[in-house]
């Protein structure tokens, strides 16, 4: 248990996706001028982490890497199909998305709208397909730290955006330099966040 809550902790604190690795920028940018919107990307990203992770370390464990297909029998333990990991990845993310696309189209069009093309390009968004190369990576020894870690890591991405969002409301009001207007303000306004961040990266877990 305490091993899941560090795992929690780090993969929004420390190890965040947007703060400490800098993926789903274009999204994170384009989708955090409107705090509604943004909660709706973020609690989408939650959904897509936290299914998508454990279902990869599934495959990863159990069909793609050496020696996983060896629950068929002893014929299968030298098959690898490591090969084939991006792709199946891949195609999971996409079937997820999907799938999450048209739920939202069904019950909430007007957020369906708002997000427009990045709802069906969070299939290749680089922070949701980070987190299952990630789960890779790290190696955990059972789908339930691999599902905290994608819901950790989905947090700490929704954290991340509808702070930036409600950040950017409060500058509609704001005298800003003109040359800092836009993009400008929000690149330094997500630097001082990302550094405000690092702070966690002390924490002893």
């Amino acid at each position: 248990m305490q091993e899941a809550i560090n795992i929690f902790i780090r993969s929004i604190f420390i190890e965040n996706m947007i703060f400490a690795y800098f993926l789903g920028m274009c999204t994170f940018l384009a989708i955090s001028k409107n705090v509604k919107t943004a909660i709706g990307l973020g609690i989408a990203v939650i959904f897509l982490l936290t299914i998508t992770v454990p279902i990869n370390y599934l495959l990863e464990n159990y069909l793609l890497k050496p020696g996983a297909l060896q629950w068929l029998g002893d014929s299968f333990k030298d098959v690898d199909l490591s090969m084939l990991t991006l792709l199946v990845f891949i195609a999971v993310l996409a079937s997820v998305t999907q799938i999450l696309a048209l739920l939202i189209e069904k019950y909430s069009p007007s957020l369906y709208a708002t997000l427009g093309i990045f709802l069906p390009l969070l299939a290749v968004n680089c922070a949701i397909f980070g987190g299952s190369l990630f789960m890779q990576q790290k190696e955990f020894p059972n789908i339930g730290y691999a599902t905290v870690y994608g819901l950790g890591s989905g947090v700490g991405w929704f954290l991340a955006i509808v702070g930036l969002a409600a950040i950017r409301e409060r500058l509609e009001y704001s005298d800003i330099p003109k040359p800092l207007r836009g993009l400008g303000i929000t690149f330094i306004i997500t630097a001082l966040m990302g550094i405000a961040f690092m702070s966690f990266s002390g924490i002893k877990l």
